[in-house]
């Protein structure tokens, strides 16, 4: 049974304070309502519209801050940059809301977390712009980590991971890509028409992974070209970004709720980015806050 198993303390390293090894939260400290960014500076400036802050916790790339919106326990954490990240930050998080830290075992009853990360994105169709919102409808991971997970297939795509596998000629040397969707019902919640329903791409990294080419050769200079020209059901792929498809598929094998919505800052078929987002950002974070 798994809530008998003791999970020892080199797979769950708890610090001698009691708070999880990489992002230094005690359970006491959790929220159900969770929104994650990428940027640590920009917990400050989503923490800047809560009601009041009950505490404030930096480590590494991880700040976070607690308190309330309009009376409701909320809390924002950083990520930093990547799926590797989210992978931490999950487990902890998971592990904050459903493992005993003093008896290291599984609780009994699970507790459902609701995340909703905020991001940005680089637009891989004509029709969506710089400051355009885009939800992660399936998020599809470059990175692989969901695949050393037992149980993923149960929570992917498995039809259009094999559809865009043999339309991109996907190599055989690369991790096996993997789709997942957002939970349904944060989607309809937060999602009105002032946001478009993407698939997105989750890259695993910022340059080759996302045919930027610098110095170095890219191993498949078409390969964007690919991913533009791919259909599910009718529908294209619209963006890229780096995190959405491991939190959406964690989300779903730990029993949480979880999606992601990025403001375009770049157009990758027209050669267009904008440096000076922040506004646009800000005003997706009071959007979502105020619909979460």
């Amino acid at each position: 049974m798994e809530n008998e198993r003791i999970i020892p303390p080199s797979e769950l390293i708890i610090n001698e304070d009691g708070s999880a090894f990489h992002i230094h939260l005690k359970p006491e400290q959790l929220r159900d309502n969770i929104i994650f960014v990428g940027d640590p500076g920009r917990v400050d400036m989503v923490a800047s519209y809560f009601d009041k802050i009950d505490y404030e916790v930096s480590s590494r790339e991880f700040h976070t801050i607690g308190g309330t919106y309009k009376g409701k326990p909320v809390m924002v954490i950083s990520h930093g940059i990547g799926p590797d990240n989210i992978e931490i930050v999950m487990t902890e998080l998971d592990a904050l809301a459903n493992v005993d830290f003093k008896t290291r075992k599984v609780k009994s009853e699970h507790r459902a977390l609701k995340i909703i990360r905020i991001g940005t994105s680089g637009s891989l169709q004509e029709d969506l712009h710089i400051g355009d919102f885009v939800i992660a409808d399936k998020g599809t991971g470059f990175d692989g980590i969901l695949n050393f997970y037992a149980d993923r297939d149960k929570v992917c795509d498995l039809e259009f991971e094999r559809l865009f596998c043999e339309h991109t000629g996907w190599d055989k040397s690369w991790a096996a890509p993997y789709t997942v969707d957002a939970d349904k019902e944060l989607v309809e919640k937060i999602g009105r028409d002032d946001m478009r329903r993407g698939f997105t791409i989750a890259a695993v990294g910022f340059y080759a992974p996302q045919g930027r080419m610098v110095r170095l050769k890219l191993k498949d200079p078409d390969l964007n070209e690919k991913i533009e020209s791919f259909r599910y059901e009718g529908r294209p792929i619209t963006n890229f970004e780096m995190e959405s498809a491991c939190l959406q598929g964690l989300s779903k094998l730990m029993g949480h709720k979880a999606m992601t919505v990025c403001c375009i800052i770049a157009e990758r078929r027209a050669n267009n980015a904008n440096t000076d987002y922040k506004p646009k950002v800000r005003h997706l974070v009071e959007t979502v806050l105020e619909r979460m």
